[in-house]
């Protein structure tokens, strides 16, 4: 008998308009909640959205609104009319929870404003889904997706472009689609307070700290404890996405060790004499290029999987549905109505915990059954027992994961409260504790870095070589007092080490495994290396970004931090059965599944109207024009390489650009003044605004524009993402004391709870091994077994290079 969906009591009124919302309560609907979409009479815009401007039958929706929209129920209301308004804030008394965002009329009513929804109803999670945030100086400010990845410093964060070009920003509605997710967390963040009693909450989602999280690899921490920038500059990552003799392959080295087995791959074993050249390569591309052009897509990829060496094609929408990795796994399906194929949900569950998908709802499908008098109300709201208490408090989570994607996960959990185990060794600690750029004759080289600090405060460190008999005993005696176990290494990892799902029930039967795999438990990608490039290669993320006139270019970033916001999804949703039930849970959250989620426009659009989508540098299809243009800055190298991004969403918008530049004839062409008209004349509207950016510095222009309702960024160094204005006034950056670096700025969540916690960082980056004695003491082990462990390399202090350099 199947289980019960985990929020199948769980009753979400949206009202948002766009991705994000609708990817948001997407997530709900399939993880069981009853979700109510109010529209207005003309329906939501996103039902005659099509990226291609394909056409559908009239009365008709479009394929991403009908996949974004599965298993939801639908009704209207004008909000013209009092009778409407009062239906809706009657069926907003009867829910749970409300996910709002500005853009719709219903939304833009005053009654049923977010401050308005929370006096009326008091018990409700209220989830608002914003640019800026709700607060801020810069709350009211004109934006969309794509000045605000110039604002996060994600444009140039990890080096995206050639130096001679603009740089690119992450195609695709990215940040759509990150927000969606992040504002489900925060919903069923906010449902567990729920569960405990007490008022509803405000949960506050901002786009622009969820670009901050997850395009850039913390930057501003990294500065702070190493005194540099993790990266500057801009180049092609070489190896990259490579040119074969019949098509596109992608490849990548993400390891010390997968760098020199490329060199001998690709022919050049002198260049593994050469330490430099694994932090600075580019000059070896045509070398690279002549290797490849000589070989086809299928023996690159051959050759790439005998050499370990992270690899994967470039999908597309047309490819995607066909490729022999996602055909074996089902990750593609059809559409309940039938009409297209579309990505699978982005994580499974043992036992099945997922509410099977239904069609998404004609436009006020659900009008009699919402009508009905007979549902019971929301139960009163009394003061809460546990108001301080942080969500996740008392829970236990054993972390066995490295490098950015399941770190984020756990320290996601670590900062709303759980207890989190980080297990490393001193043979193999953390990748990220060797991103410093430190040399290994400085002291304490392992516990400088920024970006290990920034995925792991709040979380306890212990080591243990699980290559020993020993050590694996001791794991499995930490498994049995812990709720969580989260890793993602490849598949065969675990099964090595006699940890595979039964065995850790035998220890733990209650117990949540959550194993994040870059390809999926099964299938013939199963055991590849996985980093983030190559699931942006596989998924159609790459696909995406770049210049339309040469090859695609891997975001590198978002295949990591997208699977780990989906991997904490899947954990709650997982978490909430364990709590109804008291049954354990195996979650597959496996990092292609994810990307392939918020992939899936190019997906559907090819499948629905046999429209290819692609990159076209930094146009894209929600505004015209939309680009980067030079400003007369130069850079901290003191060149001519400062930006500014301008993207005009609507006709009104082009009127206050046009009027801000002081009305030039060319810019009073009657055909501009529609979006297609300046879609049509693109090339010399970027013109026009290239000359004028170049004569003013970048925040001259953003002056100019901001203020008369422009969307306007100046391109931000990732580094410098703590001198925004708005992240200053929400206290995104919290200063932690660590006891070897200093102290350093460390970013939050892209989320603000009216319930708190008012600090997310409670405590610093653990030191390698910090807490083997507390940890292992309360296992049991003496002390003098502590210190037979530390003589025999079980658990340890210092990493093994460490100790051998000295």
């Amino acid at each position: 008998m199947a289980a019960m969906p985990p929020l199948s009591d769980y009753v979400v009124v949206d009202l948002s308009t766009g991705i994000a919302g609708a990817y948001c309560t997407k997530l709900l609907a399939d993880g069981g909640a009853e979700v109510v979409k109010v529209e207005p009479p003309e329906g939501d815009p996103l039902r005659r959205w099509s990226a291609s401007d394909s056409s559908f039958p009239a009365g008709g929706d479009g394929a991403l609104f009908t996949f974004l929209s599965s298993t939801k129920q639908s009704v209207t209301a004008d909000p013209d009319d009092d009778d409407d308004l009062v239906r809706v804030r009657s069926l907003l008394e009867r829910a749970d929870a409300v996910v709002w965002s500005r853009g719709s009329r219903l939304a833009e009513c005053p009654i049923l404003a977010p401050d308005a929804i929370r006096r009326d109803a008091p018990h409700l999670t209220v989830t608002t889904i914003t640019h800026f945030g709700l607060d801020g100086p810069w709350c009211d400010r004109a934006a969309t997706e794509f000045t605000l990845q110039a604002w996060s410093g994600g444009i140039v964060g990890l080096g995206r472009g050639a130096r001679d070009r603009a740089p690119v920003f992450v195609g695709g509605q990215i940040g759509e689609w990150l927000t969606g997710a992040q504002a489900a967390i925060g919903t069923m963040v906010s449902r567990t307070r729920a569960l405990v009693g007490g008022p509803g909450e405000l949960v506050d989602v901002s786009m622009l700290e969820t670009l901050v999280l997850c395009l850039t690899y913390y930057p501003v921490t990294y500065v702070d404890m190493v005194g540099r920038p993790f990266r500057s500059g801009r180049s092609i990552v070489t190896p990259g996405v490579e040119t074969a003799s019949d098509g596109l392959v992608g490849l990548g080295v993400g390891t010390g060790q997968q760098w020199l087995d490329f060199c001998v791959m690709v022919e050049h074993p002198e260049w593994m004499e050469d330490r430099k050249l694994f932090a600075n390569r580019g000059h070896l591309q045509p070398d690279i290029a002549a290797w490849m052009a000589q070989r086809t897509t299928t023996e690159i990829l051959d050759i790439a999987g005998n050499f370990r060496i992270p690899h994967a094609p470039i999908g597309t929408g047309a490819t995607i549905p066909v490729t022999d990795h996602f055909e074996a796994r089902g990750s593609i399906v059809r559409n309940p109505r039938g009409d297209f194929v579309e990505p699978d949900r982005p994580y499974r569950f043992d036992p099945p915990l997922l509410r099977p998908s239904e069609p998404a709802p004609l436009l006020g499908e659900h009008e009699a059954t919402r009508r009905d008098p007979h549902v019971d109300p929301a139960p009163p709201v009394g003061a809460s027992s546990s108001a301080e208490q942080l969500p996740y408090q008392g829970l236990r989570v054993l972390d066995l994961t490295s490098f950015w994607a399941g770190p984020l996960c756990t320290h996601m959990l670590a900062m709303l409260g759980a207890e989190v185990l980080h297990i490393e060794s001193t043979a193999r600690p953390d990748g990220t504790r060797l991103l410093a750029g430190l040399r290994f004759s400085e002291p304490n080289w392992w516990e400088r870095s920024g970006i290990f600090s920034g995925l792991n405060t709040n979380k306890k460190d212990v080591t243990l070589d699980l290559a020993t008999d020993r050590g694996r005993e001791l794991l499995r005696r930490v498994i049995a007092t812990c709720d969580v176990i989260v890793e993602n290494s490849t598949p065969r990892v675990l099964e090595q080490l006699g940890l595979d799902v039964d065995a850790v029930r035998a220890i733990r039967p209650d117990v949540v495994m959550a194993r994040m795999p870059g390809f999926g438990l099964d299938g013939p990608w199963r055991d590849d290396p996985a980093f983030a490039f190559v699931i942006e290669d596989a998924s159609g993320l790459t696909w995406m970004t770049g210049y339309p006139d040469a090859s695609p270019i891997s975001p590198y970033c978002v295949g990591d931090s997208n699977a780990g916001t989906h991997a904490l999804c899947a954990l709650l949703l997982a978490l909430e059965h364990r709590r109804r039930s008291g049954e354990g849970v195996l979650v597959e959250a496996s990092m292609v599944d994810a990307a392939l989620n918020v992939a899936a426009e190019q997906i559907v659009e090819h499948s629905a109207h046999g429209t290819l989508l692609a990159r076209d540098g930094n146009r894209g299809p929600t505004a015209a024009p939309q680009n980067l243009y030079r400003a007369a800055d130069t850079d901290d190298a003191g060149e001519r390489d400062a930006w500014v991004a301008i993207a005009v969403a609507t006709d009104d918008q082009w009127l206050a650009l046009r009027d801000a530049l002081g009305r030039p004839a060319w810019a009073m062409d009657p055909a501009l003044a529609t979006a297609t008209g300046r879609r049509q004349q693109h090339d010399a509207i970027d013109r026009h605004l290239t000359s004028w950016c170049d004569a003013r510095r970048g925040d001259e222009i953003v002056d100019c524009l901001w203020d008369v309702g422009v969307p306007v960024a100046k391109v931000m160094q990732p580094h410098e993402q703590a001198t925004l204005a708005q992240l200053q006034f929400r206290g995104y950056f919290e200063e932690v004391d660590h006891p070897i670096a200093g102290t350093a700025r460390h970013g939050t969540l892209p989320i603000r709870f009216s319930r708190g916690p008012d600090r997310f960082h409670r405590s610093p980056a653990p030191l390698l091994g910090e807490h083997n004695h507390e940890v292992l003491r309360d296992l049991g082990v003496s002390d003098e077994e502590m210190a037979e462990l530390d003589d025999h390399g079980v658990i340890g202090r210092a990493p093994d290079a460490a100790r051998r350099s000295h």
